[in-house]
């Protein structure tokens, strides 16, 4: 059973290739805006685990529940106009078109309007209204009419999740936000992250362990596909399994001042 109140559950996902097991019967429960972050080694099953909850992958075993509903065999465009929404490892954005006309493109799909209709989105005041809103709020305003492919690298992860977000997402998927990003970039996504966990129900894959432990108000650990440990900074740092698998002791010592200058919730 779900915990009360998860606005995602997971029980018992897997995802195999022939022999090969990526993710090995991993359960879940995700509160409402709950910023939970999932690390582990690489290739543990992270952005395979990601593509399951997203319906990009489709699952050889387990359920997947989201707002009380079985979404187990929905494909990804059913699961974004339920409000579950992610964004890439690689930024999948259309580099040709404005940064407004790539929210708005995402406000006129939220609406059930179909993407052959670019043309209309430029002359459409109320779509472009509410995507410079979802753009000030994502701190590019002064980028709305620069096309997508100029922009730096942090600020097409911004502009991805602003993406993200016109869709009227409820929950977003991030995968490694923060890669490839300068230390200035990464501290603009950070702050961006503990903003949005104010409002949204956020499921991050990060491997900058100082904005794992700043961020999460839970961390869930995998390794070759197994959830070894879920729950609060302190605990999860504590367990004897994740150190000897991923953190390591020095790694493990330096989380608390990482969570005690950001804090999760």
């Amino acid at each position: 059973m779900a915990e009360t109140g998860a606005l995602l559950s997971v029980r018992n996902l897997s995802k195999t290739y022939g022999a090969l097991v990526v993710t090995d019967n991993v359960s879940l429960d995700i509160p409402e805006r709950e910023l939970h972050v999932i690390i582990g080694p690489n290739g543990a099953g992270k952005t395979t685990l990601i593509h399951q909850l997203s319906g990009r992958l489709p699952s050889n075993g387990g359920k997947v529940v989201f707002a009380g509903e079985d979404i187990t065999r929905l494909p990804m465009h059913q699961r974004v106009r339920r409000g579950l929404a992610r964004s890439f490892q690689i930024t999948a954005l259309l580099d040709g078109f404005t940064a407004l006309e790539n929210v708005a493109i995402a406000v006129q799909a939220r609406s059930g309007s179909s993407f052959r209709f670019f043309a209309p989105v430029a002359r459409d005041r109320k779509l472009n209204d509410e995507a410079m809103a979802v753009l000030a709020r994502l701190g590019l305003e002064d980028r709305a009419h620069r096309r997508a492919g100029t922009l730096s690298h942090g600020e097409k992860r911004q502009l991805e999740i602003a993406v993200a977000l016109a869709t009227g997402a409820r929950m977003l998927l991030l995968d490694e936000p923060l890669a490839g990003t300068s230390h200035e970039e990464s501290a603009v996504l950070v702050e961006l992250m503990r903003a949005l966990k104010q409002t949204h129900t956020l499921i991050l894959i990060e491997h900058d362990m100082d904005a794992v432990f700043s961020l999460a108000d839970r961390i869930s650990v995998l390794v070759y596909g197994k959830v070894i440990a879920s729950g609060p900074p302190a605990e999860v740092r504590a367990h004897p399994e994740v150190r000897a698998a991923y953190l390591g002791d020095e790694q493990a010592d330096k989380a608390p001042e990482a969570a005690a200058a950001g804090g999760g919730r």
